[in-house]
């Protein structure tokens, strides 16, 4: 019998926890992240990133098959022993902490700041985690669920940011590479943060229900995560000058002021709700995989103490002290620095060490 058979989630759901991982938070100030590293030439720098990110996790199935009914935690105990598996439970606990905690700070931050200007950081905290709570607490399944509701409601955002287009100047993208491929790369780098989050693929692979459809789960939710950036992105260059885009923290938010309905008023304040719910999706299942690691870790079944622990941990600290869009910032920083050596670095060493073992067992059981 499997292990996760009683939590399977399907192929759509895989798709929706993996794209919602990817855009969330970082969407709004994408377009400027991009425009400040490489001028209007930052979009090419996506579909690089795009590129090696699908190779990753590619690579990231690749190696999961080699263990295809347990998490990369028991991989790592089986190939590696206990103390690996014990090891890197700890580093995706703080790794998958980090991410959720950038994601929810930073939606609380954009919710006093569009919305709530008055309500207290802790309040919101409060009510945002009560949800998260209530959804992440019956695992993946529901997850899953939840994430393919976000994606039906959410899927009209996009195309609403066609109506922009009546204002748009496209010769602000002309010419193309203008100082060349060196700032497009320095783009790329900077956009890898955005693409993160699919590292979740590590735990969330023996859930699928049909694991040879993995590889096309995790090129189908990249795929999908490029052509949003993208198409929000060359929105955003060509509504805004070269120079003014710089000066926007979240153009994404501001390009909307440009749509006028006669029976709303703020079009902005509309789409910064709806954003919550994709915002929800950086921290719901990275903050259930916390608590799947952290319970794995201590040889506990019930992931549900861990998820009470850490929501009240949440609300608490969240009391004390609130990070500002600066702190928030460098947070990031070191979260970008994470994601490389947990989704890019970790998955091409283990899968060579697991091909080297096995070809010194068979060269030693040819002696």
């Amino acid at each position: 019998m499997k292990k996760y058979a009683h939590n399977e989630i399907t192929l759509m759901q895989f798709i929706c926890i993996l794209s919602g991982a990817q855009m969330s938070v970082g969407l709004l100030a994408l377009p400027q992240l991009l425009a400040q590293r490489a001028g209007t030439d930052g979009w090419i720098g996506l579909f690089i990133v795009w590129m090696i990110n699908v190779a990753a996790n590619l690579i990231v199935v690749q190696v999961m098959k080699k263990y295809p009914d347990g998490t990369i935690l028991d991989l790592l105990a089986h190939y590696c022993g206990p103390w690996a598996g014990r090891t890197g439970a700890v580093i995706l606990a703080l790794y998958f902490f980090l991410y959720g905690y950038v994601g929810i700070t930073r939606t609380i931050l954009y919710i006093k700041q569009w919305l709530l200007q008055q309500t207290s950081a802790f309040k919101i905290m409060c009510l945002l985690l009560i949800p998260t709570y209530t959804i992440a607490l019956n695992g993946f399944r529901i997850i899953g669920r939840y994430a393919e509701l976000v994606f039906f409601i959410s899927m009209w955002i996009p195309f609403a940011y066609l109506l922009t287009l009546k204002d748009a100047q496209w010769l602000y993208l002309l010419p193309v590479l203008k100082e060349g491929w060196l700032p497009v790369f320095n783009a790329a780098e900077a956009t890898l943060l955005s693409f993160s989050g699919t590292g979740i693929t590590l735990i969330l692979y023996p859930f699928l229900l049909h694991k040879r459809q993995a590889a096309v789960g995790v090129a189908i939710s990249n795929t999908m995560s490029m052509l949003v950036f993208l198409l929000i992105t060359l929105i955003c260059f060509v509504y805004f000058n070269p120079n003014e885009i710089k000066e926007y923290n979240e153009p994404v938010v501001s390009v909307l002021k440009n749509i006028e309905f006669k029976f709303i008023e703020r079009i902005e304040v509309v789409f910064i709700s709806f954003y919550i719910f994709m915002f929800s999706l950086s921290w719901i299942p990275t903050f259930y995989t916390f608590a799947f690691c952290t319970s794995w870790l201590l040889n506990m079944e019930d992931h549900r103490n861990s998820l009470r622990v850490l929501c009240f941990l949440l609300a608490f600290g969240t009391f004390l002290i609130m990070p500002t869009f600066n702190q928030n910032g460098i947070m990031e920083g070191w979260l970008a620095k994470f994601a490389i050596g947990v989704e890019y670095t970790a998955p091409v060493s283990l899968l060579m060490y697991i091909w080297f073992r096995k070809k010194k067992i068979k060269l030693s059981s040819e002696k």
